[in-house]
């Protein structure tokens, strides 16, 4: 049986990114954590991690922390059971979200469970493409993504569909598209992404006017607030989700570039399949809450899925 004392030094070396902040955190000597990191090692006869700066995981650091994280969750569960949480009080819950849904639904879908499980969340942010490698590398216990193809030991759980639209505002209309909105245009009209890993903007310029991804200028703008002030302010357009955009449509401060084209973005709950109270209840929540804010899966015939 693997020791939790080097499994939690082994966490906290790779969540803190050196030796020194985890002894810190774990109240030990950075001696006694680099030696349970190096006992652990030895006992799997595999490097754990690389000792860079910052320090990260192998592909197998990664498997073993994840199984920790699994345990850890497992024995938190039984400790609220018995009435023996921790001196604080707190369980400490991963989750990968993607930028516009923490910016929309999802503060509200988990607020009533934090609160009453005291739960202390730690939210990864990343493309609604990207954030099943947090799940699969075991950083997180669940992740909102848009790919439906659940992990070995995972499920998924269908939540709704996010329409985006390319929304401008009107002078940027008149300064780059004076002539109506048509593709080679866009080859001169600055354009809004996310990240490097975005691909919205591409898959919307590809689909409906042949333009492909290095064929535009782009802003990277890696906050979704900013985003859709960037686009406001006429600096750019950019693909915005509905629960974001069409209020600023309806008060008149953006337009829809392309009325009725538009990417219809599914996304789905990814989970470890335990059987833990606590997933089942934070399902249960996003779900819910989902089912509220988000569209119906039968409404979308045409969804846009990673590449």
């Amino acid at each position: 049986m693997l020791e939790l004392r080097q499994l939690a030094a082994l966490a906290a070396v790779v969540e803190e990114g050196s030796f020194e902040r985890a002894a810190q955190r774990l109240h030990v000597t950075q001696s006694a954590v680099s030696q349970r990191v190096k006992q652990l090692e030895e006992r799997l006869g595999q490097t754990l991690v690389l000792r860079s700066v910052p320090i990260r995981a192998t592909e197998a650091g990664h498997q073993v922390i994840k199984h920790f994280r699994q345990v850890s969750l497992l024995e938190q569960e039984l400790l609220g059971a018995l009435s023996q949480r921790d001196e604080r009080g707190y369980t400490r819950v991963a989750i990968g979200i993607n930028a516009d849904s923490l910016e929309t639904w999802f503060p509200e879908a988990i607020a009533e469970l934090v609160e009453r499980a005291q739960l202390l969340v730690d939210l990864k942010v990343d493309d609604q493409d990207a954030t099943q490698q947090l799940l699969r590398d075991g950083e997180v216990i669940g992740c909102v993504t848009s790919n439906p193809r659940a992990l070995p030991g995972c499920l998924c759980v269908p939540l709704g569909v996010i329409p985006y639209r390319c929304l401008a505002s009107a002078d940027y209309l008149t300064r780059y598209f004076p002539d109506g909105v048509k593709a080679e245009r866009f080859r001169q009209a600055p354009i809004a992404e996310f990240s490097h890993k975005d691909q919205l903007q591409n898959r919307y310029l590809q689909r409906f006017f042949g333009i492909g991804p290095h064929e535009y200028p782009r802003h990277r703008i890696p906050s979704s607030t900013a985003f859709c002030d960037l686009i406001e302010r006429g600096l750019a357009c950019g693909m915005v989700p509905d629960q974001q955009g069409l209020p600023l449509i309806q008060a008149g401060r953006v337009v829809d570039m392309t009325p009725g084209r538009y990417l219809s973005v599914p996304l789905y709950w990814h989970v470890w399949n335990l059987r833990s109270e606590l997933i089942r209840q934070l399902t249960d929540a996003l779900v819910k809450e989902a089912t509220r804010q988000l569209e119906g899966f039968d409404r979308h015939p045409e969804l846009t899925r990673p590449g």
